[in-house]
């Protein structure tokens, strides 16, 4: 495992969309990170079409052949897509090896008939339940042979929005309960990671394909939902953006088992994986809102090397089915950065980016460059222990916040729940062991379906 001990970017100035200290190549003609921003479309299918493998097939054919149009038909000179699998393309995996083949045919075609640079994501499902086993079992076991099968066919980046500790963070997010956070987050998301991706990153390698990363969907995600907007009382968004920055620990740990990038999308806390490591990153904002609303349209952008929609179900509109009036839009979004890139104006450009959504919402603050690496080298500084570098990172996060505090406008309930925050943290033990003990000893009793030695403790 390697382990950063200091931040891959000398500054935050290195920290931009298009541009990556460890550009990769790959798929067909594919760069990422080297000078230019690609998109990357994701869809998923309409209910019922699951049901069976001809069925899915059929609409992962008309999907793929649908965006590839579109992005011929527009002159985009490069696409990467993702396939999110449904679960049955995971708990059945000659299913997700047979659409793999079927979408990389088409690809092969396009980019031979039409010059385009393209590449396919497959993206597993964590099928894995903690109540039956994270690291044996029928559902673990379909998952590695999923990621075989699918890079065996065909894919040329794998991925998986892993669910390590989210019994226990479910339980705790819901009750605001730090302690329970940082545990499920700097303890056992960060232990199930390193076993998984030590797996992953092995097949990837037989295989020759990339290990593209695996974000804090499942945890981090579930914080930003919950805060929602402006209306919403259920979860403090003080509290989810110190969420963001702990889920950076974890999604670290891809990296250094092997994951070269580009991340996923669904983790915001991207920005600060790549001040980190300088890998290629994936990410969403505005032109995700088909899939779901956020406060951070503008400023996920600020380092992307891929500019994803997240998902969208198919269906037609009047500019086209769905994929491809996304295929469109983010076509368009990418068409500016790459003109910001070639003509030198893209700090400026991700400045503006930042300055737009940096007090709209703590959890954007915190993803300004600037703040990014700051979190980023608090993590790398407790380099070597997953506890302790997690808890860095919120404190940091609760720091830039509780800074900026009269210009964000934070109200009386997020002025308390910072508070009692940085509180909570600043009153956790050193001793990583020792927090671990106290922990597995209270959540074992208010968790039913937790179990120490899923995560090997």
């Amino acid at each position: 495992m390697k382990s950063y001990s200091k931040m891959e970017l000398g500054s935050p100035q290195e920290l931009v969309f298009g541009r990556s200290k460890y550009p990769l190549r790959y798929g067909l003609s594919l760069e990422i990170g080297n000078g230019s921003v690609v998109p990357e479309l994701k869809y998923s299918p309409r209910p019922g079409k699951e049901q069976s493998l001809d069925s899915l097939k059929r609409e992962y054919e008309t999907i793929t052949k649908d965006i590839l149009d579109r992005a011929v038909d527009i002159g985009l000179p490069a696409v990467q897509l993702e396939t999110e699998h449904v679960v049955q393309m995971t708990s059945n995996p000659k299913w997700g090896e047979e659409i793999t083949a079927l979408q990389k045919e088409l690809l092969e075609r396009y980019h031979d008939e039409h010059g385009i640079s393209c590449a396919l994501r497959q993206t597993i499902a964590d099928i894995r339940k903690a109540e039956a086993g994270m690291r044996e079992g029928e559902e673990f076991t379909a998952v590695m042979e999923s990621f075989d099968l699918c890079a065996k066919a065909g894919a040329d980046v794998l991925a998986i929005e892993s669910l390590g500790g989210k019994e226990v963070f479910d339980y705790a997010i819901a009750r605001q309960d730090i302690r329970g956070i940082l545990f499920s987050l700097g303890v056992l998301a960060c232990s199930d990671m390193d076993f998984l991706w030590k797996n992953i990153v092995s097949i990837a390698g037989r295989h020759g394909v990339v290990p593209g990363g695996d974000t804090d969907c499942a945890r981090s995600n579930t914080a930003m939902f919950l805060a929602g907007g402006y209306q919403n009382k259920e979860l403090p968004h003080t509290i989810a953006a110190i969420v963001r920055a702990a889920g950076a620990s974890r999604s670290l740990v891809a990296f250094e088992a092997g994951a070269t990038g580009p991340d996923k999308d669904c983790g915001y806390e991207g920005v600060i994986i790549k001040a980190i490591t300088g890998r290629p990153i994936s990410q969403e904002g505005k032109s995700s809102a088909c899939a779901h609303s956020s406060l951070l349209g503008n400023v996920a952008a600020v380092a992307c090397d891929l500019w994803s929609n997240e998902a969208v179900q198919y269906g037609d509109m009047f500019g086209g089915s769905t994929p491809q009036v996304f295929t469109e839009i983010l076509g368009y979004d990418v068409a500016l950065f790459n003109a910001a890139l070639a003509t030198g104006n893209e700090i400026r450009l991700r400045n503006l980016l930042a300055l737009s959504d940096k007090y709209r919402d703590p959890q954007a603050l915190i993803l300004i460059p600037e703040n990014a690496y700051r979190i980023g080298k608090v993590i790398v500084e407790n380099s070597g222990d997953s506890y302790l570098r997690t808890r860095a990172a919120m404190m940091e996060a609760a720091r830039i916040i509780d800074e900026e505090k009269e210009k964000l406008h934070l109200s009386e309930l997020e002025l308390r729940a910072l508070k009692k925050t940085i509180s909570a943290l600043s009153q956790f033990p050193d001793d990583g062991d020792r927090f671990t003990s106290e922990c597995i000893e209270i959540y074992e009793k208010l968790v039913p379906s937790f179990n120490p030695k899923n995560y090997g403790l």
